[in-house]
Protein backbone atom coordinates (compact mmCIF):
# COMPACT_ATOMS: atom_id res chain seq x y z
CA UNK A 1 0.00 0.00 0.00
CA UNK A 2 1.47 3.40 -1.08
CA UNK A 3 1.91 6.02 1.59
CA UNK A 4 0.04 9.25 0.69
CA UNK A 5 2.64 11.46 2.33
CA UNK A 6 5.48 10.15 0.13
CA UNK A 7 3.23 10.36 -2.93
CA UNK A 8 2.43 14.01 -2.27
CA UNK A 9 6.11 14.86 -1.93
CA UNK A 10 6.91 13.21 -5.26
CA UNK A 11 3.98 14.98 -6.89
CA UNK A 12 5.14 18.39 -5.61
CA UNK A 13 8.64 17.84 -6.98
CA UNK A 14 7.23 16.76 -10.32
CA UNK A 15 5.08 19.92 -10.56
CA UNK A 16 8.06 22.12 -9.67
CA UNK A 17 10.14 20.39 -12.35
CA UNK A 18 7.47 20.98 -15.00
CA UNK A 19 7.13 24.64 -13.97
CA UNK A 20 10.90 25.21 -14.12
CA UNK A 21 11.14 23.51 -17.53
CA UNK A 22 8.25 25.63 -18.84
CA UNK A 23 9.88 28.85 -17.65
CA UNK A 24 13.15 27.97 -19.35
CA UNK A 25 11.42 27.14 -22.63
CA UNK A 26 9.44 30.42 -22.56
CA UNK A 27 12.47 32.60 -21.78
CA UNK A 28 13.76 34.89 -24.56
CA UNK A 29 16.36 33.13 -26.64
CA UNK A 30 19.51 35.01 -27.48
CA UNK A 31 21.22 34.40 -30.78
CA UNK A 32 24.79 35.24 -31.72
CA UNK A 33 26.28 35.64 -35.21
CA UNK A 34 29.06 33.14 -35.64
CA UNK A 35 29.60 33.42 -39.38
CA UNK A 36 28.50 35.53 -42.35
CA UNK A 37 28.58 34.12 -45.84
CA UNK A 38 27.76 35.76 -49.14
CA UNK A 39 28.37 35.51 -52.83
CA UNK A 40 28.51 37.97 -55.68
CA UNK A 41 25.70 37.87 -58.20
CA UNK A 42 26.73 39.66 -61.37
CA UNK A 43 24.13 41.85 -63.04
CA UNK A 44 24.60 42.13 -66.78
CA UNK A 45 22.50 43.09 -69.76
CA UNK A 46 21.82 39.39 -70.25
CA UNK A 47 19.44 39.43 -67.32
CA UNK A 48 15.89 40.13 -68.43
CA UNK A 49 15.20 41.98 -65.17
CA UNK A 50 17.90 44.54 -65.99
CA UNK A 51 16.45 45.12 -69.43
CA UNK A 52 12.99 45.61 -67.92
CA UNK A 53 14.32 48.18 -65.45
CA UNK A 54 16.20 49.97 -68.20
CA UNK A 55 13.11 50.16 -70.39
CA UNK A 56 11.08 51.48 -67.47
CA UNK A 57 13.61 54.21 -66.58
CA UNK A 58 14.50 55.29 -70.13
CA UNK A 59 11.50 57.61 -70.80
CA UNK A 60 12.08 59.47 -67.53
CA UNK A 61 15.82 59.74 -68.11
CA UNK A 62 15.35 60.96 -71.66
CA UNK A 63 12.86 63.59 -70.50
CA UNK A 64 15.20 64.85 -67.74
CA UNK A 65 18.13 64.90 -70.17
CA UNK A 66 16.05 66.92 -72.63
CA UNK A 67 15.20 69.51 -69.97
CA UNK A 68 18.80 69.79 -68.76
CA UNK A 69 20.13 70.14 -72.31
CA UNK A 70 17.76 72.92 -73.33
CA UNK A 71 19.66 76.12 -74.17
CA UNK A 72 18.61 78.94 -71.82
CA UNK A 73 21.19 81.62 -72.50
CA UNK A 74 24.56 82.37 -74.06
CA UNK A 75 27.91 83.43 -72.58
CA UNK A 76 29.91 85.65 -74.98
CA UNK A 77 33.06 84.80 -73.06
CA UNK A 78 34.15 82.23 -70.50
CA UNK A 79 33.35 83.10 -66.89
CA UNK A 80 36.09 81.44 -64.85
CA UNK A 81 36.94 81.25 -61.15
CA UNK A 82 40.53 82.45 -61.21
CA UNK A 83 41.63 85.55 -59.33
CA UNK A 84 43.40 86.64 -56.13
CA UNK A 85 40.69 88.58 -54.29
CA UNK A 86 37.72 88.18 -56.60
CA UNK A 87 36.83 86.12 -59.65
CA UNK A 88 34.44 86.49 -62.59
CA UNK A 89 32.41 83.50 -61.35
CA UNK A 90 32.34 84.89 -57.83
CA UNK A 91 31.16 88.28 -59.06
CA UNK A 92 28.51 86.68 -61.26
CA UNK A 93 27.07 84.43 -58.53
CA UNK A 94 27.05 87.07 -55.79
CA UNK A 95 25.48 89.60 -58.17
CA UNK A 96 22.63 87.36 -59.31
CA UNK A 97 22.02 85.92 -55.82
CA UNK A 98 21.47 89.38 -54.39
CA UNK A 99 19.43 90.46 -57.43
CA UNK A 100 17.09 87.45 -57.28
CA UNK A 101 16.81 87.25 -53.47
CA UNK A 102 16.20 90.93 -52.75
CA UNK A 103 12.70 91.25 -54.29
CA UNK A 104 11.53 88.24 -52.26
CA UNK A 105 13.00 89.66 -49.05
CA UNK A 106 11.51 93.12 -49.69
CA UNK A 107 8.06 91.67 -50.31
CA UNK A 108 8.10 89.47 -47.20
CA UNK A 109 9.93 91.68 -44.70
CA UNK A 110 9.74 95.19 -46.20
CA UNK A 111 13.52 95.39 -45.91
CA UNK A 112 16.39 95.35 -48.40
CA UNK A 113 19.40 93.08 -48.62
CA UNK A 114 22.68 94.99 -48.30
CA UNK A 115 25.32 92.34 -48.93
CA UNK A 116 25.79 88.92 -50.50
CA UNK A 117 28.54 86.58 -49.30
CA UNK A 118 29.07 83.06 -50.62
CA UNK A 119 32.04 80.68 -50.50
CA UNK A 120 34.60 80.13 -53.22
CA UNK A 121 34.75 76.38 -52.55
CA UNK A 122 31.05 76.02 -53.31
CA UNK A 123 31.64 76.94 -56.97
CA UNK A 124 32.34 73.62 -58.67
CA UNK A 125 32.97 74.68 -62.25
CA UNK A 126 33.01 77.58 -64.70
CA UNK A 127 30.65 78.82 -67.39
CA UNK A 128 32.31 78.17 -70.73
CA UNK A 129 31.88 80.46 -73.70
CA UNK A 130 28.82 79.53 -75.74
CA UNK A 131 25.40 78.10 -75.01
CA UNK A 132 24.30 77.86 -71.38
CA UNK A 133 21.87 75.19 -70.16
CA UNK A 134 20.21 74.09 -66.94
CA UNK A 135 22.84 71.35 -66.75
CA UNK A 136 25.46 74.08 -66.30
CA UNK A 137 23.62 75.27 -63.18
CA UNK A 138 23.71 71.76 -61.70
CA UNK A 139 27.42 71.51 -62.47
CA UNK A 140 28.17 74.90 -60.90
CA UNK A 141 26.05 74.28 -57.79
CA UNK A 142 25.47 70.52 -57.28
CA UNK A 143 24.47 70.98 -53.64
CA UNK A 144 20.98 71.52 -52.20
CA UNK A 145 21.92 74.78 -50.47
CA UNK A 146 19.25 77.43 -49.91
CA UNK A 147 19.45 81.21 -49.70
CA UNK A 148 19.28 82.55 -46.14
CA UNK A 149 19.21 86.21 -45.11
CA UNK A 150 20.74 87.12 -41.75
CA UNK A 151 20.85 90.42 -39.89
CA UNK A 152 24.36 91.32 -38.76
CA UNK A 153 25.56 94.37 -36.88
CA UNK A 154 28.36 96.49 -38.27
CA UNK A 155 30.78 94.76 -35.91
CA UNK A 156 30.16 91.45 -37.66
CA UNK A 157 30.54 93.06 -41.08
CA UNK A 158 34.00 94.13 -39.92
CA UNK A 159 34.60 90.50 -38.90
CA UNK A 160 33.69 89.45 -42.44
CA UNK A 161 36.20 91.91 -43.88
CA UNK A 162 38.99 90.66 -41.56
CA UNK A 163 38.03 87.07 -42.36
CA UNK A 164 38.39 87.70 -46.10
CA UNK A 165 41.81 89.28 -45.61
CA UNK A 166 43.01 86.42 -43.40
CA UNK A 167 41.63 83.63 -45.58
CA UNK A 168 43.09 85.08 -48.80
CA UNK A 169 40.39 83.34 -50.83
CA UNK A 170 38.22 85.03 -53.45
CA UNK A 171 34.90 84.38 -51.77
CA UNK A 172 32.01 85.79 -53.85
CA UNK A 173 30.92 89.12 -52.42
CA UNK A 174 28.53 91.88 -53.44
CA UNK A 175 27.46 95.15 -51.80
CA UNK A 176 30.66 95.78 -49.84
CA UNK A 177 34.01 97.22 -50.92
CA UNK A 178 37.22 97.92 -49.02
CA UNK A 179 40.95 98.43 -49.37
CA UNK A 180 43.70 96.31 -47.81
CA UNK A 181 46.30 98.74 -46.45
CA UNK A 182 50.04 98.05 -46.46
CA UNK A 183 49.82 96.88 -42.85
CA UNK A 184 47.19 94.32 -44.00
CA UNK A 185 44.43 96.14 -42.15
CA UNK A 186 41.16 97.07 -43.89
CA UNK A 187 40.25 100.66 -44.59
CA UNK A 188 37.60 102.57 -46.54
CA UNK A 189 34.97 99.91 -45.83
CA UNK A 190 31.83 100.85 -47.74
CA UNK A 191 28.45 99.13 -47.79
CA UNK A 192 26.49 100.20 -50.84
CA UNK A 193 28.78 103.22 -51.15
CA UNK A 194 28.38 104.37 -47.53
CA UNK A 195 30.86 104.09 -44.67
CA UNK A 196 30.36 101.08 -42.41
CA UNK A 197 28.24 101.89 -39.33
CA UNK A 198 29.09 99.60 -36.40
CA UNK A 199 25.69 100.14 -34.77
CA UNK A 200 23.58 99.49 -37.86
CA UNK A 201 22.02 96.12 -38.73
CA UNK A 202 22.91 94.99 -42.24
CA UNK A 203 21.09 92.21 -44.07
CA UNK A 204 23.32 89.62 -45.72
CA UNK A 205 22.15 86.91 -48.09
CA UNK A 206 24.22 83.74 -47.98
CA UNK A 207 23.76 79.95 -47.96
CA UNK A 208 22.41 77.74 -45.19
CA UNK A 209 25.78 75.94 -45.21
CA UNK A 210 27.63 79.12 -44.25
CA UNK A 211 24.97 80.23 -41.75
CA UNK A 212 25.63 76.98 -39.89
CA UNK A 213 29.35 77.77 -39.60
CA UNK A 214 30.63 76.28 -42.83
CA UNK A 215 34.11 77.39 -43.97
CA UNK A 216 34.59 78.65 -40.41
CA UNK A 217 32.37 81.70 -41.05
CA UNK A 218 31.41 81.83 -37.40
CA UNK A 219 30.33 85.49 -37.55
CA UNK A 220 27.01 84.30 -39.01
CA UNK A 221 26.22 82.64 -35.68
CA UNK A 222 26.09 86.13 -34.13
CA UNK A 223 23.15 87.17 -36.29
CA UNK A 224 20.32 89.15 -34.71
CA UNK A 225 17.77 87.83 -37.21
CA UNK A 226 17.45 85.01 -39.72
CA UNK A 227 15.12 84.53 -42.69
CA UNK A 228 14.89 81.42 -44.86
CA UNK A 229 13.87 82.44 -48.39
CA UNK A 230 13.11 78.82 -49.36
CA UNK A 231 15.00 79.41 -52.61
CA UNK A 232 17.73 77.02 -53.75
CA UNK A 233 20.92 78.70 -54.94
CA UNK A 234 20.84 76.43 -57.96
CA UNK A 235 17.32 77.58 -58.81
CA UNK A 236 18.49 81.17 -58.57
CA UNK A 237 21.04 80.40 -61.28
CA UNK A 238 18.52 78.60 -63.49
CA UNK A 239 15.95 81.37 -63.12
CA UNK A 240 18.57 83.96 -64.01
CA UNK A 241 19.56 81.98 -67.11
CA UNK A 242 15.93 81.88 -68.20
CA UNK A 243 15.43 85.62 -67.76
CA UNK A 244 18.74 86.84 -69.23
CA UNK A 245 19.74 85.53 -72.61
CA UNK A 246 23.24 87.01 -72.42
CA UNK A 247 25.36 85.98 -69.42
CA UNK A 248 28.22 88.22 -68.31
CA UNK A 249 30.16 88.78 -65.09
CA UNK A 250 30.59 92.08 -63.27
CA UNK A 251 34.12 93.48 -63.51
CA UNK A 252 33.92 96.18 -60.82
CA UNK A 253 36.68 96.14 -58.17
CA UNK A 254 35.39 95.04 -54.76
CA UNK A 255 38.63 94.48 -52.90
CA UNK A 256 41.69 96.59 -53.67
CA UNK A 257 45.17 96.39 -52.20
CA UNK A 258 47.69 99.13 -51.55
CA UNK A 259 51.02 98.58 -53.25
Amino acid sequence: MVKLKNYNVVLKHFVLLLTFTSLISCAEKKYHITRIEGKEIAITDKHSEVADIENFIKPYRDNIDKDLSMVLANAPETIDKSGEWQTPMGNFLSDITLAKANPIFEKREQKSIDICLLNHGGIRTIISKGDVTARNAYEIMPFENSAIVVGLKGEQILEIVNYLITEKKPHPMKGITFTIAKDKQPKDILVNGKLLDNDKVYYVVTSDYLVNGGDNMLFFKKSVAKYDLDYKLRNIIIDYFKENKIITAGKDIRISKEL
